[in-house]
């Protein structure tokens, strides 16, 4: 049976420097930068994706192994072999203890790719039809990454047409001090938007003068063009 041993080689064999240094880039790796000291090996998605294929055996001790690692394409493919044994399992139990897994490492979800790839998979099927409460802690949660886990875990109610979890997170993140809380706050209000779009509006008019600008315009993206156009105008005469 393949080990991690063969997958960090197999991983390693992948990698592209040219690469690596645009991710780096685009992932905000700078110092001072929410992706401070993040390591690339430069391997898009597709390719780890269909590489975990052959590990989606590997078990908790070597995905803590994979999550704690400095190399962001290890922790990815670690949250991905996660999803796929979450998505593979039958007994409640098990996605018990894969939803508890991730959530004790979220200090190590640490960039957005990470968390949105994953947090509606593992965090929304798992607490859809149950208490909530786990989630509108992690949306008042100090961390970042928690907070997008809390919103972005949403995509998997709207996706059953359950729209007021994200509704409720939206609303509570109105005052994020962060722009990728604002993004992804607004990527959900258009998903919400796509399906029922009265119930954007709504939101969007009840919390006009307190929703951040990035928020309102990822969320109005899909709006008609003279729709779009006033709701932003609408937002710059409230912020004279």
């Amino acid at each position: 049976m393949l080990t991690l041993k063969d997958f960090q080689t197999e991983l390693r064999q992948l990698a592209n420097a040219d690469k690596a240094l645009s991710l780096q880039r685009f992932f905000k790796t700078g110092k001072g930068e929410y992706g401070e000291n993040d390591i690339f090996l430069g391997i898009t998605v597709p390719l780890q994706r269909n590489l975990i294929e052959s590990y989606i055996h590997l078990d908790f001790k070597d995905l803590k192994k994979l999550l704690n690692s400095k190399l962001h394409e290890e922790r990815l493919c670690g949250l991905l072999i996660l999803v796929k044994q979450y998505q593979k399992s039958f007994l409640i139990k098990n996605k018990k203890l894969i939803y508890q897994f991730y959530l004790s490492h979220t200090h190590r979800i640490n960039n957005w790719d990470l968390v949105d790839l994953t947090a509606a998979h593992i965090v929304g099927d798992f607490l859809f039809n149950q208490d909530l409460t786990p989630l509108y802690k992690l949306a008042q949660s100090e961390s970042l990454w928690e907070r997008r886990i809390a919103i972005v875990a949403t995509h998997h109610f709207i996706r059953q047409k359950f729209y007021q979890p994200t509704m409720t997170i939206a609303a509570m993140l109105l005052t994020d001090p962060e722009n990728l809380i604002h993004k992804a706050c607004g990527w959900m209000l258009r998903e919400v938007g796509k399906r029922e779009v009265k119930i954007l509006e709504n939101f969007l008019q009840q919390h006009n003068t307190k929703i951040p600008r990035t928020m309102l315009r990822y969320a109005i993206e899909k709006f008609p063009e003279p729709k779009r156009t006033a709701f932003l105008k609408r937002k710059k005469s409230l912020l004279r």
